[in-house]
């Protein structure tokens, strides 16, 4: 694949060294105004650093965009006149809506948004994948860059903002949870190494077990508690405290949020 990443900064960075990792490029421009942050990525078999978008968007076929969402817009009209119908652009600029971008470029572009989060750094990130109309049809190119860095599922576009929550600013909830448990770990008397240690792989065997099963989580707790046992009462603990409903209540705080920042930004 001749693949083009504008704006390689901290995300575009990431997707770069899992498609690189995974052999998953014919070639591969880098753009980025300061080239200083990607000089560790030069020398790659086939891949280009530079600071010319429209010399990027020339010499590939997926164009993806990676850029602050105050310079899309702006991006966007310098590469127009440069796009062929060949040209598949997947966005993961946050609440840019594939109606601005057609607004930009027009609908006859093949239109992709990508919504991964920060694992894609170790190449476990969850990435919701949404297009126009046109765009479905290259659904499948942008599954098979990204499910090289972790897992993907199309949805439509009204379901985006709710994603964002889930699996973006979801990261940082797990990772609250993670740091709670290592915590609890700690005043049970482990050292705080050992302690984040229990928690992290804990969580990633908890995970990977649904994954790996199919199960509903109700299934495995199941596996695991007892009549009168020690896991029971804890979680009964738990969820007196609210811990179930602090959760979903701070997910649906952060959703009304993004709702909040959009009504203003029309």
């Amino acid at each position: 694949m001749k693949i083009a990443i504008i704006g390689t900064g901290n995300l575009g960075k990431s997707i770069a060294k899992g498609l690189i990792t995974n052999n998953a490029i014919t070639t591969l421009y880098l753009t980025k105004r300061n080239l200083d942050g990607i000089q560790d990525l030069d020398g790659y078999k086939n891949v280009i650093l530079t600071t010319d978008n429209i010399e990027a968007v020339k010499q590939s076929d997926i164009l993806i965009f990676a850029v602050q969402p105050a310079h899309f817009e702006n991006i966007l009209n310098d590469v127009k006149p440069h796009l062929t119908e060949k040209h598949v652009l997947i966005s993961t600029i946050t609440g840019f809506s594939i109606s601005r971008i057609e607004d930009q470029v027009g609908s006859e572009q093949f239109i992709i948004r990508a919504m991964p989060n920060t694992a894609i750094a170790v190449g476990k990130s969850m990435t919701c994948l949404c297009s126009n109309e046109k765009g479905q049809k290259r659904i499948p190119i942008a599954e098979a860059i990204f499910n090289r860095l972790g897992h993907t599922l199309a949805i439509p576009e009204t379901q985006m903002q709710a994603a964002t929550v889930v699996c973006a600013s979801g990261i940082a909830f797990w990772m609250r949870l993670i740091r709670a448990t290592t915590q609890a770990a700690i005043q049970l008397g482990f050292d705080a190494k050992e302690a984040q240690e229990l928690a992290m792989f804990t969580s990633e065997g908890a995970a990977n077990l649904l994954i790996t099963s199919g199960n509903h989580p109700e299934e495995e707790i199941d596996r695991v508690t007892t009549p009168k046992g020690c896991t029971i009462e804890g979680l009964n603990e738990m969820e007196h405290k609210g811990l179930s409903s602090s959760l979903i209540q701070g997910m649906v705080a952060s959703f009304n949020k993004i709702s909040n920042i959009k009504k203003e930004q029309i």
